[in-house]
């Protein structure tokens, strides 16, 4: 009896993925995990005769015999354990057994027979980077076993069995017997023509044809069908084939079906040949590729991309109506192949249901009134009532968290701090601040987004803004809301219904997502420059908050405070390199800036800014040497050099502190008058516009809004010889085209009794021209009514209007005086322009309340209820020349 050869037992991975090994076939078999690498390193790395193992069907159904004893086989067939006293293990009847290994019990599901088997070859992977050794080990199969008994031995396996090969006289004996022979016949015949068949794609099968008359009968039935993929069941069930006849019977059947098979695909691949397209050819190569990668076990064990984006969704908490949608896509995804064209389309679009926040919220800390106060103070000076409203929503956030407040719409003029009013807001509640710019957004889809059939679409801005912040509830700006157009392609405004109605923004369905989300946890701000261009519905759904323009003592102090600290900052400066001076503040906020806003004021600071940051670059500062370091004197240096011999020096290092301080040592810069006009060019406005521009008759002040805030309007009036025509000039808008012919109008009727000169025909052989300068910005709007009467009341009387007097109003055919809005701003504009009397209507007297008290103070306000009153007092010494007009 030959000494056995004892192997680990978990050196061989069963089932070696549902097959079974046969007599005459070969199998290569994988280590991977660390206790098999290291069991095969000392085992069989450093052995040259491999021996024999046997190799035990396994049966995976319970998958909890990952790892299979393999019992260990002397050459006489059966196993001993080297005279140690082990554990024996009966074979249960049906076909299992439980075994203690070390402090754990494994169940093992096995078959009965088995194969021995000899290691023909063992090679070692490529080590990977993070220090894993593959081990392919080559098996071939010799002869079939029975299992009697099982002995456990520590980490290894023995087995008694017995041998179920026939002898060579069986053998001999039983290829006499004729059904035998018949039936060997009738195999050859099926296998030569399944291998003529093969011959046709196959180089190699000539070998095979050989074998057919080589080998043995009784092995050419387990070498055919070990080269076969049939079910593990038909494996086992050759394995149990110890009789020749029905082996034979066995193989013949499976060489018939794979025979038949083979002819089907040829007749397929015949109809479909040549219309193979390039992406189906691309396929089958990265299959092969990757068939190719796992035999050289190439293949790194990461997780699949797609099984990572499905555990990416599963943990993004969708509702159960998304979860299910999801899980379609996802199924049909799994379907597709990655060169099919919508593969990517729908692998982005479950990545972005991954990455919404459907359950995901900012942490709120408890609300600070005080506090966020204190910020809003610091972050924005005046404003004293939008900043009150602004703590007024704080406050009910802070009672009521799950409240839905209103959404706030801060209208206003470019540079009055809107954008960053919604960012404090954001701050003082602990959220995060997504800012959705709508200027000049016409397509509806920019709100809803793109259905997916579309090429190209893509999630609205809504959705795209709350995956960038990933929180449900942040705070969403939406900027210049009254800049959304509508054109063929939809009306982004009448989208926004939904968004920002709270009943309905709960289940909020955008077109890509085609499920809803909930939006209601989103506190939604809007901006805006003006009202009128925000369709009535919408404007329904928000509470506007109105920031008109600062006054110049404002301007001042934002400048003082907040601006010029930030400018010095923005480009490297202190007040040790640059000063600007209250008093030269106050020049460029009266000669170089009349916006509402302080952008302008901020850009021409930063270039005052500049030029200090240009002096103090190009200075050149001597620093002198330590006290312990003597000066070497120019001449003696250049002769030394000159004779050539060597010069000692010493490098002294000097930090960015030191730098800094000699820097800091030159006098800094103070802006005077003159530098103000030599780095910001000439004034642009002047005190004394008004009284130069108002010498003539015909010449009135007028009050307008704009986007900017509000302006002063000059209405110019003249008459040239015609034929009683009315010409308007000034890129004026229909209204105030309107507004001009009732003003003529109104005047011709009162003719009379304002004891004009030709009172009974006023227009007569000549024309009258209107002009309102600027001509390049485009005008409209009724409130110039009272305006452009009182200009042609000056021209025809030939009164000059009084140079410090503005008027704002709408008139009718009647002479009544009817208010008009933006009075705040209108007037803001007088005090800026240094206007010291305006007249308005008498219905305006409730907007006084929100003209801060030093503006006020420094105005005679004078209120009109009829144009008889307006022409009282724009003229000096009042209108005597005209009667009481009576209706």
């Amino acid at each position: 009896m030959a000494e056995s050869v004892e192997l680990p037992s978990r050196l061989a991975i069963l089932p070696f993925k549902n097959k079974v090994l046969l007599p005459g076939g070969i199998i290569r078999i994988r280590c991977t995990s660390p206790s098999s690498v290291k069991l095969v390193e000392q085992e069989l790395w450093q052995r040259e005769e491999k021996g024999l193992i046997g190799v035990l069907p396994v049966r995976d159904a319970a998958e909890a015999a990952s790892v299979a004893p393999t019992p260990m086989l002397s050459s006489s067939g059966v196993a001993t354990d080297s005279g140690e006293r082990t554990p024996k293990i009966p074979l249960a009847t049906s076909d299992s057994n439980k075994l203690d290994g070390k402090n754990q019990q494994e169940l093992i599901q096995w078959h009965t027979r088995g194969v021995a088997a000899r290691a023909l070859h063992l090679s070692r992977g490529v080590e990977k980077p993070s220090g894993r050794v593959t081990y392919v080990v080559v098996l071939e199969g010799l002869c079939r076993f029975s299992v009697q008994e099982l002995s456990v031995r520590g980490t290894y396996h023995t087995a008694r069995v017995s041998r179920l090969e026939m002898t060579k006289a069986e053998i001999e004996h039983a290829e006499q017997d004729p059904d035998l022979i018949s039936l060997s016949r009738q195999f050859k015949a099926t296998a030569m023509e399944l291998i003529s068949v093969l011959e046709q794609k196959q180089k190699t099968v000539g070998r095979t044809k050989e074998l057919l008359d080589i080998v043995p009968v009784h092995r050419l039935a387990d070498i055919f069908v070990a080269s076969f993929d049939i079910s593990f069941e038909e494996q086992l069930s050759m394995l149990d084939s110890v009789d020749l006849k029905v082996r034979l019977s066995k193989a013949t059947e499976v060489v018939d079906r794979h025979l038949q098979s083979i002819r089907v695909a040829e007749k397929i691949t015949q109809k479909v040949e040549g219309q193979l397209s390039k992406s189906q050819k691309e396929f089958l190569l990265r299959q092969q590729m990757r068939a190719i990668k796992e035999e050289l076990g190439d293949n790194d064990d990461d997780e699949d991309d797609v099984v990572a984006l499905e555990r990416k969704m599963q943990s993004a908490g969708m509702p159960p109506n998304v979860w299910k949608h999801a899980q379609r896509e996802l199924r049909r995804l799994k379907k597709m192949q990655p060169q099919q064209p919508g593969y990517s389309s729908s692998r982005v679009y479950l990545e972005l249901l991954a990455d919404l926040p459907w359950e995901k919220s900012s942490e709120e800390h408890e609300l600070d009134l005080k506090a966020a106060k204190e910020r809003l103070d610091n972050d924005h000076y005046g404003l004293v009532k939008v900043k009150q409203r602004i703590i007024e929503y704080l406050a009910v956030r802070k009672l009521k968290p799950d409240a839905r407040g209103p959404v706030l719409c801060f209208v206003g003029p470019p540079g009055v701090g809107k954008t960053s009013l919604a960012s404090s807001i954001a701050a003082a509640l602990n959220r995060k601040f997504v800012r959705i710019s709508l200027g000049g957004v016409k397509d509806e889809a920019d709100i809803r987004g793109h259905r997916r059939t579309y090429i190209g679409s893509m999630p609205g801005r809504l959705v795209e803004g709350l995956k960038r912040v990933s929180v449900n509830n942040p705070v969403m700006l939406l900027d210049e809301i009254d800049k959304t157009g509508s054109d063929i392609r939809g009306d982004p405004a009448s989208a926004l219904l939904e968004v920002l109605d709270p009943e309905q923004n709960k289940s909020f369905n955008d077109h890509y997502l085609n499920v809803p989300f909930d939006l209601s946890k989103v506190i939604f701000v809007a901006t805006a420059n003006r009202i009128q261009p925000i369709p009535p519905p919408l404007l329904d759904r928000m509470e506007v908050i109105e920031l008109p323009g600062y006054t110049p003592d404002e301007k001042l102090k934002i400048a003082m405070e907040h601006l010029i600290p930030r400018v010095l900052d923005q480009h490297g400066l202190n007040s040790e390199f640059l000063q600007i001076p209250e008093d030269m503040v106050k020049l460029v906020i009266q000669r170089y800036t009349r916006e509402a806003g302080v952008r302008n004021l901020e850009r021409n600071l930063a270039a005052l800014a500049r030029a200090a940051a240009v002096r103090v670059a190009e200075q050149e500062k001597v620093v002198s040497l330590s006290k312990d370091v003597q000066q070497l004197a120019t001449p003696m240096l250049d002769t030394r050099l000159a004779d050539g011999a060597e010069v000692e020096m010493e490098v002294i290092p000097m930090s960015n502190r030191e730098i800094t301080n000699a820097l800091r040592n030159t006098s800094a810069l103070v802006v005077d008058e003159a530098m103000l006009e030599k780095i910001l060019g000439p004034p642009r406005y002047d005190d004394k516009e008004t009284e130069e521009r108002v010498t003539t008759p015909g010449v009135s002040i007028g009050l307008v809004w704009t986007t900017f805030g509000g302006e002063v309007q000059f209405v110019e009036a003249t008459s040239t010889v015609g034929k009683g025509d009315l010409h308007l000039t000034g890129q004026l808008g229909d209204v105030i085209k309107e507004s001009a012919q009732i003003a003529l109008t109104w005047v011709r009727a009162r003719a009379t009794d304002l004891k004009f000169m030709a009172a009974s025909n006023l227009m007569e052989g000549r024309d009258i021209h209107i002009h309102f300068p600027a001509g390049a910005v485009p005008k409209d709007g009724p409130s110039a009514g009272v305006t452009l009467v009182t200009s042609l009341v000056s021209l025809f009387s030939q009164k000059r209007v009084r140079a410090d007097t503005a008027m704002t109003g709408e008139m009718t055919l009647r002479g009544l005086v009817l208010p008009v809005g933006g009075i705040k701003d209108k007037i803001l504009a007088a005090h800026r322009y240094g206007i010291k009397r305006v007249i308005l209507p008498e219905r305006n007297l409730k907007d006084l309340v929100e003209v801060p008290a030093p503006v006020l103070a420094s105005l005679e306000i004078l209120l009109a209820k009829r144009v008889e009153d307006v022409l009282e007092q724009a003229f000096e010494g009042g209108c005597p020349w005209r009667h009481r007009a009576k209706l």
